[in-house]
């Protein structure tokens, strides 16, 4: 039986290495993950090297390209990276990483816990995706490196986090501190959306009123109102204009295709590095909405910051993965700029103060943090903050945008109203004398 090499990591953190004997490196990669070692690299020992070059060259290139062990588990590792897997919700995400941390911390292989979360996950794309992580694991990647594969599931922040547990040997810690981030993160947006869904509702019911208010019933008063002879009303002028545009289905073509366009166009401007700059631009400046996505950018920010920062990663690697964290390029750019001002030697908090992006307490905040070398707890603090601050202008918001809807909604059905009542006062008056 051949012997091969090996180097590993052990879940203290110590590097390890050795000699083992198998049938090939994937059997002595897999046996030496079920002892609970973090396998870095598999070779061929060197006296069989000498007799068998060829061979062993061989087993190298397969332990150095785990993906293709084998010409059939090779196909068919290439023919799963090429099917598409969809979405994956931020809750399984989360509970993924939850379970991942605690077996973790207990003890359990790395391939036994993939094993064991994959006949767990109740989603059918998560159950795929931590088969394929578990193959590779398996075939002697690092967990960061087959997680990695996976760009559109596993942000960089993920990846991030998960190199840094793997490289400091504390990948329960920092699974652990994922999952807490990823609670907090999908807690902020259920935040947003429970308190947008009564004004978007509101606002469908009105819009939906009128237009059968106005395609319905207002053309059965006009009919009635033609055999009268009577000049209609500035406000009944204007519905009955209304009613003519939206009952003509060249028109109604004309405005769903109109939205349509502009919604394509939206997106598409978007889309662009410069588009999603505007846009950015405009939410952060827009009224009353765009106090708020300003909180939550500084939110999402300060809290990123805090995990990747109490995780162990670089400060400058830490800045480069909050910059695409935070889905706002207006404040990606400015942290960008800041990186670049710390890798010349400035501290953290006088570029984001030159950018006036970041308040003064948030700069007052980071500065006293660098200071004192408790920079991630301070940022801890920042992000509670802004989260509570996030969480009263969502309650007042939606306090205020209730009787305001309630009224524009009484405003628009009473104006259709006294529009199709002024005619018949016209009428009474006209039979009266």
């Amino acid at each position: 039986m051949p012997t091969f090499a090996y180097t590993a990591r052990d879940q203290q953190g110590n590097i390890q290495e050795g000699t083992a004997d198998g049938d090939n490196a994937q059997a002595v990669t897999r046996d030496l993950r079920e002892k609970g070692l973090w396998v870095q690299k598999v070779d061929a020992a060197r006296s069989v090297q000498q007799k068998a070059p060829k061979a062993a060259k061989a087993k190298k290139e397969a332990a150095e390209a785990p993906a293709a062990p084998e010409a059939s588990g090779g196909l068919a590792s290439q023919s799963r990276k090429k099917q598409k897997i969809g979405k994956i919700k931020g809750k399984d995400l989360t509970m993924f990483c939850r379970q991942f941390a605690t077996m973790i911390n207990a003890g359990v292989s790395m391939v036994r816990c993939l094993a064991v979360l994959e006949q767990q996950a109740g989603s059918p794309n998560l159950k795929r995706v931590i088969r394929e992580v578990a193959y590779n694991v398996e075939g002697g990647e690092t967990l960061t490196r087959s997680l990695s594969q996976f760009p559109h599931i596993f942000s960089n922040l993920f990846i991030g986090l998960v190199r840094a547990g793997e490289v400091g040997g504390v990948l329960d810690e920092t699974l652990d501190r994922l999952s807490t981030f990823l609670e907090e993160d999908l807690k902020l947006r259920r935040k947003v959306k429970s308190a947008m869904t009564y004004p978007t509702l509101v606002m469908i019911v009105a819009v939906l009123i009128v237009i059968g208010l106005v395609t319905f019933i207002v053309p059965k008063f006009m009919a009635l109102f033609k055999d009268f002879q009577i000049e209609m009303p500035a406000p009944t002028q204007m519905l009955i204009n209304v009613s003519n545009f939206m009952t003509n289905p060249v028109n109604d073509c004309i405005l769903i295709g109109t939205c349509v366009l502009l919604f394509i166009g939206i997106n598409r401007l978007k889309a662009t590095k410069t588009g999603k700059r505007y846009w950015d631009k405009f939410m952060l400046k827009a009224p009353v909405f765009g106090a708020l996505n300003h909180r939550i950018a500084l939110a999402r920010f300060s809290r990123t910051m805090s995990t990747l920062m109490t995780s162990g990663v670089p400060i400058l690697q830490a800045l480069e993965t909050v910059a695409g964290a935070v889905d706002n390029e207006v404040l990606s750019i400015a942290i960008l700029e800041a990186r670049t001002a710390v890798r010349e030697g400035e501290r953290l908090g006088d570029p984001l103060e030159r950018s006036k992006m970041f308040p003064p307490m948030v700069v007052q905040m980071i500065s006293i943090g660098e200071e004192t070398g408790s920079l991630d707890t301070m940022l801890s603090k920042v992000a509670d903050f802004y989260e509570a601050e996030v969480d009263a202008m969502l309650e007042s918001l939606t306090a205020a945008l209730e009787p305001l809807l309630i009224v524009f909604l009484g405003g628009v059905v009473g104006f259709i109203v006294v529009a199709m009542f002024l005619p018949l006062v016209q009428i009474i008056n006209k039979l009266a004398s």
